[in-house]
């Protein structure tokens, strides 16, 4: 089969093209992408950055927000402080945007790692056949992926920190079976 036309030609790279104004000018058109869900329904796109943020009470310029003085050595080893500027108040007309980042803010992270459950099931069969030996659970059948001992009980290890109560009732569950075997 033929090759299509053209697809052998070298191609050749236009010098007279101005890549750069191009970029800037693409950039120049796209919105700001905005995170926070509470920035972005406040945003007012008709607006430049700084009067949005102004208008949320937010600072556009960390730097300038809160100022950090310096301090000037003299040699005598004296040390003197240059006065802050103070920068004028500006009018907040969004200020529920900072009160809802606040409330968010405040509230306490969830914990979101979780074990596969699979490696629940591993843990908890070895547990239950085996108890504390890990140089059992090392040479049981079971042990697919052919983990060492210390591995085992890293992994028994990881499933008493993420779940303790779970591990807890699972060990009293364990306890009368064991007295009824005996």
């Amino acid at each position: 089969m033929p090759k299509a036309k053209g697809k052998s030609r070298r191609h050749k790279y236009s010098y007279n093209l101005n890549r750069k104004r191009l970029y800037r000018s693409a950039r120049r058109r796209a919105a700001p992408r905005i995170a926070c869900s509470h920035i972005r329904h406040a945003w007012d796109p008709h607006k430049s950055v700084a009067q949005n943020l102004a208008e949320m009470g937010l600072a556009e310029d960390p730097n300038k927000a809160v100022p950090i003085p310096k301090k000037l050595l003299v040699s005598v080893g004296m040390e003197v402080e240059s006065d802050g500027q103070q920068l004028g108040k500006k009018i907040v007309r969004k200020p529920y945007v900072v009160n809802e980042m606040e409330l968010e803010a405040s509230l306490p992270e969830k914990k979101s790692n979780t074990l596969s459950r699979d490696l629940i099931d591993y843990v908890r069969y070895m547990i239950q056949n085996h108890g504390e030996n890990y140089k059992e659970m090392a040479r049981d059948e079971k042990n697919y992926y052919q983990d060492t001992p210390k591995q085992i009980k890293r992994k028994i290890n990881v499933y008493k920190n993420f779940y303790p109560e779970e591990y807890k009732d699972f060990i009293a569950s364990l306890k009368p079976e064991k007295m009824e075997v005996q």
